[in-house]
């Protein structure tokens, strides 16, 4: 049996690559491994992954705060303590091979792995590979990447095109386009703009679908699906009882995400590194407002390896409460670009990333 620590967290946009992995694995070697997750204490990984059936171990390190703090003085002990508790961890579930996804907790287990001379694979999920990444790369074995150029960061003779694991179903094979737009109160009479911005939900696109709202006369020119999240659900919902229009659909959540895909014909969403590969694999006509508030600005370098292929639009976080929504409606009456678009964009997607993956992880195995 061959015993594999998965570490990664602090966002679903590390934790879920690698459960898509973990399942990934017990799909192709059933019996024969034994997963081990491995998070940060009071992150969100402690609750889901046990949740989906897995073990986790949790090690005390937390991130860098942006803001003069007292917390990054206890930074540099939590870290030694996260690379302690680690090398404990391997060395009790004598794992074979450890893989990181990012997050806290992912660089003190590589880290603590590499000194104990266990193998280590890095899945790096941007365009703009972060220090640490840079770093651990020296001595990992594989990295597995999602976009092309990367050279810039690691040595070309270990990275692997893999794409980003996801979890679930998405393509764009044709569906029922009739019954998604039922699900939405919708009919084919008007193209449809999804705007999604994750789970929490984003201030910059809420404020742009406020400012559109307020420009129109009670009627929406095309029909939206506006996704708020939670931190700002009853401030949206109580916006939009005071400025009824019709043909906007406004939740926190979205639970059939496949319908929403289908249903759209332009998407305006954040471009962190999965979010990007799902709309790569439903190919749809993309406008992206990266982030402005994460990590070397890696959002908008994600768009831009998209943009510069003729894979989509950016519209900055800055201007998209002026423009974003303009856009996205113009864009729906050019078919045209959207075909282009569409076409480009699917040109990228890698439906079998986890299982590239974990191809990885079985060579890497065998020669140890």
């Amino acid at each position: 049996m061959k015993r594999v620590i998965l570490s990664g967290g602090g966002t679903g946009g590390h934790i879920y690559p690698a459960v898509a992995v973990a399942e990934a694995l017990k799909r192709e070697m059933g019996d024969d491994v034994d997963i081990l997750f491995v998070g940060a204490e009071g992150k969100m990984e402690m609750e889901k992954i046990p949740a989906l059936g897995y073990r986790i171990e949790g090690l005390p390190v937390a991130g860098l705060q942006r803001r003069l703090t007292l917390k990054n003085l206890a930074l540099p002990f939590k870290v030694a303590a996260s690379v302690r508790r680690a090398k404990r961890i391997i060395r009790n579930f004598k794992a074979d091979i450890v893989v990181g996804f990012g997050g806290y907790a992912s660089a003190p287990v590589l880290w603590a792995a590499q000194r104990l001379g266990v193998p280590t694979i890095i899945q790096e999920q941007n365009s703009y590979a972060g220090l640490t990444n840079k770093i651990l790369s020296k001595r990992a074995r594989r990295i597995c990447v999602a976009y092309d150029k990367m050279e810039r960061f690691f040595d070309a003779d270990r990275i692997v095109m893999t794409g980003n694991p996801l979890r679930g179903r998405f393509s764009a094979a044709v569906g029922n386009k009739g019954e998604a737009l039922a699900y939405y109160g919708f009919n084919d009479e008007l193209p449809v703009v999804l705007v999604v911005g994750g789970s929490l939900g984003t201030r910059s696109m809420n404020e742009m679908m406020k400012s559109w709202i307020c420009s129109l006369e009670g009627v929406a020119p095309v029909q939206v699906i506006w996704q708020t999240g939670k931190y700002y659900e009853q401030e949206m919902r109580a916006f939009l009882a005071e400025h009824p229009t019709k043909n906007i659909w406004q939740g926190a959540f979205i639970d059939r995400m496949d319908y929403a895909y289908e249903a759209a014909d332009v998407v305006i969403s954040r471009s962190g590194a999965c979010t990007v590969s799902e709309l790569c694999l439903v190919a749809k006509p993309t406008i992206f407002v990266p982030s402005p508030n994460v990590a070397e600005d890696h959002q908008s370098k994600n768009a831009m390896a998209l943009v510069e292929k003729g894979a989509a639009e950016i519209v900055r976080d800055s201007e998209c409460r002026e423009r974003g929504m303009s856009e996205a409606v113009k864009l729906t009456a050019d078919r045209s670009r959207l075909e282009s678009l569409s076409a480009n964009i699917a040109k990228l997607a890698i439906p079998d990333s986890a299982e590239r993956v974990v191809r990885q992880i079985e060579e890497v195995l065998k020669g140890c």
